[in-house]
């Protein structure tokens, strides 16, 4: 979806296709923990942009009666999640697809289990508002009620930034691309609402981010 989530990937001369995020590793177990609290603990979960397949790999064997479908429209990504299945062994994490939200659709996926969950994680500021768009759209189309609906990154609220860092973070995305930008986190949800969703929790997080929830009515 963009070129500002750039993992790198060992300078090994055996490397494999694995690459690796720092931010990913920082966050992971702090998000993992969100979603023990809210995963229904079964069915599919379809992760929107997985980048490295880092997330993937070290959340998804939690998870015992759930699988985890990850996707990116980047080939490198792709290839990357998938060494990142092998390395792992997984049973719970599924072959990574290759999945535009802006103009794939989400509900004819051929998922292993019912869909049950949509996350994105460090996306809609790092893409054009559409993303979010269509993101929250096709999540309300294609899940059933209860469904749920994960986003985690920065947000504004009440149109203000929560932390100077955060406003440095907005600026320095708008001088690479003026689509982006970090959020407000009430015109997400006007957006979730329309799509048939309701906000459930909002968790503050490190770095000042947050992991809000939606739940399909």
């Amino acid at each position: 979806m963009s070129k500002f989530f750039d993992p790198k990937r060992a300078e090994s001369a055996t490397a494999d296709k694995r690459l690796y995020a720092p931010a990913t590793a920082r966050n992971r177990d702090v998000i993992l923990d969100v979603l023990r609290d809210c995963h229904p603990g079964e069915g599919t979960l379809l992760e929107i942009a997985s980048g490295s397949g880092e997330h993937a790999v070290h959340m998804a064997d939690h998870f015992e009666q759930a699988f985890w479908q990850p996707s990116d429209i980047d080939g490198d990504k792709i290839e990357s999640i998938n060494a990142w299945r092998a390395a792992s062994g997984t049973k719970q994490v599924l072959p990574a697809i290759c999945f535009n939200v802006l103009t794939d659709d989400m509900q004819s996926l051929n998922v292993s289990a019912p869909l049950k969950v949509v996350m994105a994680a460090n996306l809609i500021h790092i893409a054009p508002w559409a993303v979010a768009e269509a993101l929250i759209t096709k999540a309300g189309d294609a899940l059933a009620q209860d469904g749920m609906l994960f986003l985690y990154g920065p947000f504004k609220r009440g149109g203000a930034h929560t932390a100077a860092s955060n406003e440095s973070f907005d600026q320095s995305l708008k001088s690479r691309d003026t689509s982006w930008g970090v959020r407000d986190l009430e015109a997400v949800s006007d957006l979730a609402s329309t799509a048939g969703f309701i906000k459930t929790s909002i968790i503050e997080m490190p770095a000042n981010n947050l992991s809000v929830v939606f739940r399909k009515t």
